[in-house]
Protein backbone atom coordinates (compact mmCIF):
# COMPACT_ATOMS: atom_id res chain seq x y z
CA UNK A 1 0.00 0.00 0.00
CA UNK A 2 1.37 3.38 -0.96
CA UNK A 3 1.44 6.30 1.42
CA UNK A 4 -1.63 8.19 0.29
CA UNK A 5 -0.92 11.09 2.62
CA UNK A 6 1.56 12.33 -0.01
CA UNK A 7 -0.90 12.07 -2.88
CA UNK A 8 -4.24 13.15 -1.41
CA UNK A 9 -5.16 16.82 -1.23
CA UNK A 10 -7.98 16.18 1.26
CA UNK A 11 -6.58 16.95 4.72
CA UNK A 12 -9.74 15.69 6.41
CA UNK A 13 -9.11 12.33 4.78
CA UNK A 14 -5.80 11.66 6.51
CA UNK A 15 -7.39 10.18 9.65
CA UNK A 16 -8.26 6.97 7.79
CA UNK A 17 -5.62 6.92 5.09
CA UNK A 18 -4.05 3.67 6.24
CA UNK A 19 -7.01 1.39 5.52
CA UNK A 20 -8.44 0.53 2.10
CA UNK A 21 -11.50 2.33 0.80
CA UNK A 22 -14.00 -0.43 0.12
CA UNK A 23 -16.19 0.22 -2.92
CA UNK A 24 -17.01 -3.33 -4.02
CA UNK A 25 -20.10 -4.06 -1.96
CA UNK A 26 -21.79 -5.79 -4.90
CA UNK A 27 -19.12 -8.50 -4.57
CA UNK A 28 -19.52 -8.85 -0.82
CA UNK A 29 -20.08 -6.70 2.25
CA UNK A 30 -18.29 -6.48 5.59
CA UNK A 31 -19.84 -8.56 8.34
CA UNK A 32 -21.84 -6.44 10.78
CA UNK A 33 -20.32 -6.59 14.30
CA UNK A 34 -23.74 -7.32 15.82
CA UNK A 35 -24.24 -10.17 13.32
CA UNK A 36 -20.90 -11.65 14.34
CA UNK A 37 -21.90 -11.21 17.96
CA UNK A 38 -25.04 -13.31 17.72
CA UNK A 39 -23.28 -15.94 15.61
CA UNK A 40 -20.47 -16.56 18.09
CA UNK A 41 -22.77 -18.09 20.69
CA UNK A 42 -23.88 -20.72 18.17
CA UNK A 43 -20.30 -21.66 17.38
CA UNK A 44 -19.28 -22.04 21.03
CA UNK A 45 -22.23 -22.62 23.40
CA UNK A 46 -25.45 -23.38 21.48
CA UNK A 47 -23.74 -25.67 18.97
CA UNK A 48 -26.40 -28.40 18.87
CA UNK A 49 -27.67 -30.12 15.73
CA UNK A 50 -31.26 -28.94 15.04
CA UNK A 51 -32.24 -32.51 14.16
CA UNK A 52 -31.33 -33.80 17.65
CA UNK A 53 -34.19 -34.30 20.13
CA UNK A 54 -32.33 -33.31 23.32
CA UNK A 55 -32.35 -29.79 24.72
CA UNK A 56 -29.28 -28.45 22.93
CA UNK A 57 -30.67 -29.58 19.60
CA UNK A 58 -34.16 -28.24 20.34
CA UNK A 59 -32.70 -24.81 21.14
CA UNK A 60 -30.88 -24.77 17.82
CA UNK A 61 -34.05 -25.85 16.01
CA UNK A 62 -36.03 -23.07 17.69
CA UNK A 63 -33.50 -20.46 16.55
CA UNK A 64 -33.61 -21.75 12.98
CA UNK A 65 -37.40 -21.43 12.92
CA UNK A 66 -37.23 -17.98 14.51
CA UNK A 67 -34.82 -16.96 11.76
CA UNK A 68 -37.18 -18.35 9.13
CA UNK A 69 -39.95 -16.08 10.42
CA UNK A 70 -37.70 -13.02 10.21
CA UNK A 71 -36.53 -13.82 6.68
CA UNK A 72 -40.11 -14.39 5.54
CA UNK A 73 -41.14 -11.00 6.94
CA UNK A 74 -38.38 -9.32 4.92
CA UNK A 75 -39.93 -10.35 1.59
CA UNK A 76 -43.61 -10.59 2.54
CA UNK A 77 -43.70 -14.39 2.60
CA UNK A 78 -44.93 -17.11 4.94
CA UNK A 79 -42.25 -18.84 7.03
CA UNK A 80 -43.13 -22.23 5.53
CA UNK A 81 -42.20 -20.83 2.11
CA UNK A 82 -38.57 -20.10 3.08
CA UNK A 83 -35.81 -22.69 2.72
CA UNK A 84 -32.23 -22.07 3.83
CA UNK A 85 -29.37 -22.78 1.39
CA UNK A 86 -25.65 -22.14 1.07
CA UNK A 87 -26.25 -18.90 -0.88
CA UNK A 88 -27.49 -17.35 -4.09
CA UNK A 89 -25.83 -19.77 -6.49
CA UNK A 90 -27.38 -22.84 -4.88
CA UNK A 91 -30.75 -21.10 -4.65
CA UNK A 92 -30.66 -20.20 -8.36
CA UNK A 93 -29.63 -23.72 -9.36
CA UNK A 94 -32.29 -25.30 -7.19
CA UNK A 95 -35.07 -23.00 -8.39
CA UNK A 96 -34.28 -23.50 -12.09
CA UNK A 97 -33.41 -27.18 -12.11
CA UNK A 98 -36.17 -28.00 -9.62
CA UNK A 99 -38.89 -26.41 -11.73
CA UNK A 100 -37.61 -27.70 -15.06
CA UNK A 101 -37.27 -31.25 -13.77
CA UNK A 102 -40.77 -31.17 -12.31
CA UNK A 103 -42.21 -29.62 -15.47
CA UNK A 104 -40.48 -32.00 -17.87
CA UNK A 105 -42.86 -34.81 -16.95
CA UNK A 106 -45.78 -32.64 -18.10
CA UNK A 107 -44.15 -31.61 -21.36
CA UNK A 108 -43.03 -28.26 -19.96
CA UNK A 109 -39.45 -28.10 -21.18
CA UNK A 110 -39.07 -24.43 -22.15
CA UNK A 111 -37.37 -21.76 -20.03
CA UNK A 112 -37.12 -18.01 -20.66
CA UNK A 113 -34.34 -15.84 -19.25
CA UNK A 114 -32.40 -12.70 -20.20
CA UNK A 115 -28.95 -12.16 -21.65
CA UNK A 116 -27.77 -10.18 -18.61
CA UNK A 117 -28.38 -12.73 -15.87
CA UNK A 118 -25.76 -13.66 -13.30
CA UNK A 119 -23.67 -16.67 -14.34
CA UNK A 120 -25.39 -18.76 -11.65
CA UNK A 121 -28.47 -18.54 -13.86
CA UNK A 122 -26.88 -18.40 -17.32
CA UNK A 123 -24.57 -21.37 -16.78
CA UNK A 124 -27.38 -23.44 -15.26
CA UNK A 125 -29.68 -22.69 -18.18
CA UNK A 126 -26.89 -23.42 -20.65
CA UNK A 127 -26.38 -26.85 -19.09
CA UNK A 128 -30.11 -27.52 -19.33
CA UNK A 129 -30.01 -26.69 -23.03
CA UNK A 130 -27.37 -29.41 -23.46
CA UNK A 131 -29.73 -31.82 -21.70
CA UNK A 132 -32.50 -31.22 -24.23
CA UNK A 133 -34.41 -28.33 -22.66
CA UNK A 134 -35.47 -25.40 -24.83
CA UNK A 135 -34.13 -21.97 -23.85
CA UNK A 136 -35.09 -18.45 -24.95
CA UNK A 137 -32.63 -15.65 -24.12
CA UNK A 138 -34.33 -12.25 -24.14
CA UNK A 139 -32.53 -9.15 -25.38
CA UNK A 140 -32.35 -6.00 -23.26
CA UNK A 141 -32.29 -2.35 -24.29
CA UNK A 142 -29.37 0.07 -23.92
CA UNK A 143 -30.24 0.66 -20.25
CA UNK A 144 -30.48 -3.06 -19.48
CA UNK A 145 -34.26 -3.39 -19.32
CA UNK A 146 -36.16 -6.44 -20.53
CA UNK A 147 -39.04 -5.56 -22.87
CA UNK A 148 -42.38 -6.63 -21.38
CA UNK A 149 -43.81 -7.47 -24.79
CA UNK A 150 -40.83 -9.72 -25.44
CA UNK A 151 -41.58 -11.60 -22.23
CA UNK A 152 -45.22 -12.00 -23.18
CA UNK A 153 -44.46 -13.09 -26.75
CA UNK A 154 -41.81 -15.60 -25.69
CA UNK A 155 -44.19 -17.60 -23.48
CA UNK A 156 -45.47 -20.76 -25.17
CA UNK A 157 -47.62 -23.73 -24.24
CA UNK A 158 -44.53 -25.67 -23.13
CA UNK A 159 -42.99 -22.83 -21.07
CA UNK A 160 -42.31 -23.97 -17.52
CA UNK A 161 -40.35 -21.04 -16.11
CA UNK A 162 -39.38 -17.40 -16.61
CA UNK A 163 -36.22 -16.38 -14.71
CA UNK A 164 -35.32 -12.67 -14.75
CA UNK A 165 -32.81 -11.00 -12.43
CA UNK A 166 -34.35 -8.45 -10.03
CA UNK A 167 -31.47 -5.96 -10.19
CA UNK A 168 -28.35 -6.45 -12.28
CA UNK A 169 -25.15 -7.07 -10.37
CA UNK A 170 -23.00 -5.11 -12.84
CA UNK A 171 -24.97 -2.12 -14.12
CA UNK A 172 -27.52 -1.92 -11.30
CA UNK A 173 -30.64 -1.74 -13.49
CA UNK A 174 -33.80 -2.72 -11.58
CA UNK A 175 -36.20 -4.67 -13.76
CA UNK A 176 -40.00 -4.07 -13.83
CA UNK A 177 -40.45 -7.17 -11.70
CA UNK A 178 -44.09 -6.66 -10.76
CA UNK A 179 -45.12 -6.28 -14.42
CA UNK A 180 -43.09 -9.34 -15.44
CA UNK A 181 -44.56 -11.33 -12.58
CA UNK A 182 -48.08 -10.30 -13.55
CA UNK A 183 -47.55 -11.42 -17.15
CA UNK A 184 -46.33 -14.81 -15.94
CA UNK A 185 -49.23 -15.08 -13.49
CA UNK A 186 -51.78 -14.35 -16.21
CA UNK A 187 -50.12 -16.87 -18.54
CA UNK A 188 -49.94 -19.55 -15.86
CA UNK A 189 -46.12 -19.69 -15.97
CA UNK A 190 -43.86 -19.87 -12.90
CA UNK A 191 -41.70 -16.80 -12.28
CA UNK A 192 -38.29 -16.89 -10.59
CA UNK A 193 -36.06 -13.92 -9.82
CA UNK A 194 -32.45 -13.81 -8.72
CA UNK A 195 -32.72 -11.08 -6.08
CA UNK A 196 -29.23 -11.46 -4.64
CA UNK A 197 -28.36 -7.78 -5.22
CA UNK A 198 -31.81 -6.49 -4.23
CA UNK A 199 -32.69 -8.15 -0.92
CA UNK A 200 -31.63 -6.03 2.03
CA UNK A 201 -31.42 -2.91 -0.15
CA UNK A 202 -34.86 -2.61 -1.73
CA UNK A 203 -38.35 -3.17 -0.40
CA UNK A 204 -39.62 -6.48 -1.79
CA UNK A 205 -43.06 -8.05 -1.55
CA UNK A 206 -43.23 -11.44 -3.27
CA UNK A 207 -47.03 -11.54 -3.18
CA UNK A 208 -47.56 -8.06 -4.63
CA UNK A 209 -44.91 -8.66 -7.28
CA UNK A 210 -46.28 -12.08 -8.33
CA UNK A 211 -42.96 -13.79 -7.57
CA UNK A 212 -43.10 -17.58 -7.28
CA UNK A 213 -39.44 -18.22 -6.45
CA UNK A 214 -36.80 -15.78 -5.17
CA UNK A 215 -33.10 -16.35 -4.45
CA UNK A 216 -30.84 -14.34 -2.17
CA UNK A 217 -27.64 -14.46 -0.14
CA UNK A 218 -26.76 -13.03 3.29
CA UNK A 219 -23.30 -11.68 2.50
CA UNK A 220 -24.69 -9.02 0.15
CA UNK A 221 -26.21 -7.09 3.08
CA UNK A 222 -23.66 -7.47 5.89
CA UNK A 223 -24.53 -11.05 6.77
CA UNK A 224 -22.18 -14.06 6.70
CA UNK A 225 -20.92 -15.82 3.59
CA UNK A 226 -22.10 -19.34 2.84
CA UNK A 227 -25.77 -18.92 3.73
CA UNK A 228 -28.81 -17.76 1.80
CA UNK A 229 -32.38 -18.75 1.10
CA UNK A 230 -34.88 -19.68 -1.56
CA UNK A 231 -38.47 -18.52 -1.34
CA UNK A 232 -40.89 -21.03 -2.87
CA UNK A 233 -44.52 -19.95 -3.09
CA UNK A 234 -46.94 -22.37 -1.47
CA UNK A 235 -48.27 -24.82 -4.06
CA UNK A 236 -45.18 -24.74 -6.30
CA UNK A 237 -43.86 -28.25 -6.96
CA UNK A 238 -40.09 -28.12 -6.86
CA UNK A 239 -37.87 -31.18 -7.28
CA UNK A 240 -34.94 -31.49 -4.88
CA UNK A 241 -31.50 -30.44 -6.06
CA UNK A 242 -29.75 -32.79 -3.62
CA UNK A 243 -30.64 -36.04 -1.88
CA UNK A 244 -30.03 -36.81 1.77
CA UNK A 245 -31.70 -36.28 5.12
CA UNK A 246 -35.00 -34.72 6.05
CA UNK A 247 -33.83 -31.18 6.83
CA UNK A 248 -35.78 -28.16 5.54
CA UNK A 249 -39.04 -30.13 5.31
CA UNK A 250 -37.18 -32.83 3.34
CA UNK A 251 -36.58 -30.30 0.56
CA UNK A 252 -32.94 -29.34 1.16
CA UNK A 253 -30.87 -32.02 2.92
CA UNK A 254 -27.71 -31.30 4.97
CA UNK A 255 -27.29 -30.25 8.59
CA UNK A 256 -28.41 -26.65 8.93
CA UNK A 257 -25.74 -23.97 9.20
CA UNK A 258 -27.15 -22.64 12.47
CA UNK A 259 -24.58 -19.85 13.09
CA UNK A 260 -25.00 -18.69 9.50
CA UNK A 261 -28.80 -18.83 9.63
CA UNK A 262 -28.88 -16.90 12.90
CA UNK A 263 -26.48 -14.37 11.39
CA UNK A 264 -28.67 -14.08 8.31
CA UNK A 265 -31.69 -13.33 10.50
CA UNK A 266 -29.79 -10.61 12.39
CA UNK A 267 -28.64 -9.06 9.10
CA UNK A 268 -32.27 -9.11 7.97
CA UNK A 269 -33.32 -7.26 11.10
CA UNK A 270 -30.66 -4.61 10.57
CA UNK A 271 -31.51 -4.19 6.88
CA UNK A 272 -35.09 -3.39 7.78
CA UNK A 273 -34.09 -0.65 10.21
CA UNK A 274 -34.50 2.73 8.46
CA UNK A 275 -34.39 1.01 5.05
CA UNK A 276 -35.77 3.97 3.09
CA UNK A 277 -33.67 6.53 4.97
CA UNK A 278 -30.49 4.51 4.41
CA UNK A 279 -31.41 3.97 0.75
CA UNK A 280 -31.76 7.73 0.22
CA UNK A 281 -28.43 8.39 1.95
CA UNK A 282 -26.62 5.91 -0.29
CA UNK A 283 -28.35 7.21 -3.42
CA UNK A 284 -27.16 10.75 -2.67
CA UNK A 285 -23.55 9.57 -2.33
CA UNK A 286 -23.93 7.44 -5.47
CA UNK A 287 -25.22 10.39 -7.50
CA UNK A 288 -22.33 12.60 -6.37
CA UNK A 289 -19.90 9.87 -7.38
CA UNK A 290 -21.54 9.46 -10.79
CA UNK A 291 -21.60 13.22 -11.36
CA UNK A 292 -17.90 13.51 -10.57
CA UNK A 293 -16.85 10.60 -12.78
CA UNK A 294 -18.92 11.78 -15.75
CA UNK A 295 -16.87 14.99 -15.81
CA UNK A 296 -14.09 12.87 -17.30
CA UNK A 297 -13.93 13.26 -21.06
CA UNK A 298 -15.54 10.44 -23.10
CA UNK A 299 -17.08 8.66 -20.14
CA UNK A 300 -20.55 7.11 -20.00
CA UNK A 301 -22.85 5.71 -17.33
CA UNK A 302 -24.02 2.13 -17.85
CA UNK A 303 -27.53 1.22 -16.73
CA UNK A 304 -30.49 3.46 -16.02
CA UNK A 305 -29.75 6.73 -14.24
CA UNK A 306 -32.78 6.46 -11.95
CA UNK A 307 -34.05 2.88 -11.82
CA UNK A 308 -30.82 1.43 -10.44
CA UNK A 309 -29.53 -0.09 -7.22
CA UNK A 310 -28.86 2.56 -4.53
CA UNK A 311 -25.09 1.99 -4.37
CA UNK A 312 -24.29 0.98 -7.94
CA UNK A 313 -22.00 3.03 -10.20
CA UNK A 314 -20.85 1.54 -13.51
CA UNK A 315 -18.94 3.81 -15.87
CA UNK A 316 -16.95 3.20 -19.07
CA UNK A 317 -13.95 5.33 -20.08
CA UNK A 318 -12.86 5.25 -23.71
CA UNK A 319 -9.23 4.54 -24.49
CA UNK A 320 -8.29 2.52 -21.40
CA UNK A 321 -8.38 -1.06 -20.09
CA UNK A 322 -10.46 -1.70 -17.00
CA UNK A 323 -7.91 -4.09 -15.51
CA UNK A 324 -5.17 -1.44 -15.59
CA UNK A 325 -7.51 1.06 -13.97
CA UNK A 326 -8.25 -1.40 -11.15
CA UNK A 327 -4.54 -1.86 -10.45
CA UNK A 328 -3.94 1.89 -10.24
CA UNK A 329 -6.93 2.32 -7.93
CA UNK A 330 -5.70 -0.54 -5.78
CA UNK A 331 -2.34 1.19 -5.42
CA UNK A 332 -4.30 4.25 -4.24
CA UNK A 333 -6.08 2.09 -1.66
CA UNK A 334 -9.44 1.80 -3.44
CA UNK A 335 -11.16 -1.58 -3.78
CA UNK A 336 -13.21 -1.65 -7.00
CA UNK A 337 -14.14 -4.03 -9.82
CA UNK A 338 -14.46 -4.01 -13.58
CA UNK A 339 -16.93 -5.29 -16.12
CA UNK A 340 -14.11 -7.32 -17.64
CA UNK A 341 -13.68 -10.88 -16.43
CA UNK A 342 -10.03 -10.27 -15.55
CA UNK A 343 -10.07 -12.46 -12.45
CA UNK A 344 -10.86 -15.52 -14.55
CA UNK A 345 -8.00 -14.87 -16.94
CA UNK A 346 -10.38 -13.98 -19.76
CA UNK A 347 -9.79 -10.96 -21.96
CA UNK A 348 -13.43 -10.83 -23.00
CA UNK A 349 -15.48 -7.88 -21.75
CA UNK A 350 -18.60 -8.32 -19.64
CA UNK A 351 -21.51 -10.16 -21.26
CA UNK A 352 -23.79 -7.56 -19.65
CA UNK A 353 -22.06 -4.61 -21.30
CA UNK A 354 -22.07 -6.34 -24.67
CA UNK A 355 -25.77 -7.15 -24.25
CA UNK A 356 -26.64 -3.46 -23.78
CA UNK A 357 -24.90 -2.70 -27.07
CA UNK A 358 -21.43 -1.48 -26.10
CA UNK A 359 -18.62 -2.28 -28.56
CA UNK A 360 -15.74 -4.37 -27.21
CA UNK A 361 -13.26 -1.50 -27.12
CA UNK A 362 -15.52 0.61 -24.88
CA UNK A 363 -16.78 -2.28 -22.74
CA UNK A 364 -13.17 -3.11 -21.87
CA UNK A 365 -12.79 0.27 -20.13
CA UNK A 366 -15.46 -0.29 -17.49
CA UNK A 367 -15.35 0.42 -13.77
CA UNK A 368 -17.89 -0.71 -11.19
CA UNK A 369 -17.99 1.02 -7.82
CA UNK A 370 -20.61 -0.23 -5.38
CA UNK A 371 -20.94 1.81 -2.21
CA UNK A 372 -22.73 1.44 1.13
CA UNK A 373 -23.79 3.69 3.98
CA UNK A 374 -20.34 3.10 5.50
CA UNK A 375 -18.65 5.11 2.73
CA UNK A 376 -18.01 8.71 3.76
CA UNK A 377 -18.24 11.93 1.76
CA UNK A 378 -14.45 12.22 1.96
CA UNK A 379 -14.08 8.76 0.43
CA UNK A 380 -16.38 9.74 -2.43
CA UNK A 381 -14.32 12.85 -3.20
CA UNK A 382 -11.02 11.00 -2.90
CA UNK A 383 -12.23 8.26 -5.25
CA UNK A 384 -13.33 10.76 -7.89
CA UNK A 385 -9.92 12.44 -7.70
CA UNK A 386 -8.01 9.15 -7.96
CA UNK A 387 -10.10 7.83 -10.86
CA UNK A 388 -9.50 11.05 -12.76
CA UNK A 389 -5.76 10.77 -12.18
CA UNK A 390 -5.67 7.09 -13.15
CA UNK A 391 -7.68 7.57 -16.35
CA UNK A 392 -5.46 10.49 -17.36
CA UNK A 393 -2.32 8.47 -16.74
CA UNK A 394 -3.57 5.46 -18.71
CA UNK A 395 -4.70 7.59 -21.63
CA UNK A 396 -1.31 9.29 -21.81
CA UNK A 397 0.22 5.84 -22.35
CA UNK A 398 -2.46 4.57 -24.74
CA UNK A 399 -1.98 4.66 -28.54
CA UNK A 400 -5.71 3.93 -28.79
CA UNK A 401 -6.58 7.14 -26.98
CA UNK A 402 -4.42 9.14 -29.35
CA UNK A 403 -6.37 7.71 -32.29
CA UNK A 404 -9.68 8.46 -30.54
CA UNK A 405 -8.95 12.14 -29.95
CA UNK A 406 -7.69 12.49 -33.52
CA UNK A 407 -10.98 11.06 -34.77
CA UNK A 408 -9.44 7.92 -36.25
Amino acid sequence: MVNREKTCKCKTFQSFMKKPIYMDNAATTSLSPSVLGVMMNFFKEEFGNPSSIYGLGRKAKAKVEEAREKVAALIGANAKEVFFTSGGTESDNWAIRGIMKAGFKKGKNHIITSKIEHHAVLHTVNELSKEGYEVTYLDVDEKGFVNLEDVKNAIKSNTALVSIIYANNEIGTIQPIEQIGKICHEKGVIFHTDAVQAVGHLKIDVKREFIDLLSFSAHKFRGPKGVGALYVRKGIKLSNLMQGGGQESSKRPSTENVPGIVGLAKAVEESLENLEERKLLIENKRDRLISGLLKIERSRLNGDDKNRLPGNVNVCFEGIEGESLLLLLDSAGICASSGSACTSGSLDPSHVLLAIGLPHEIAHGSLRLSISDLNTDEEIEYTIEEVMKAVKRLREMSPLWEKIIKGK
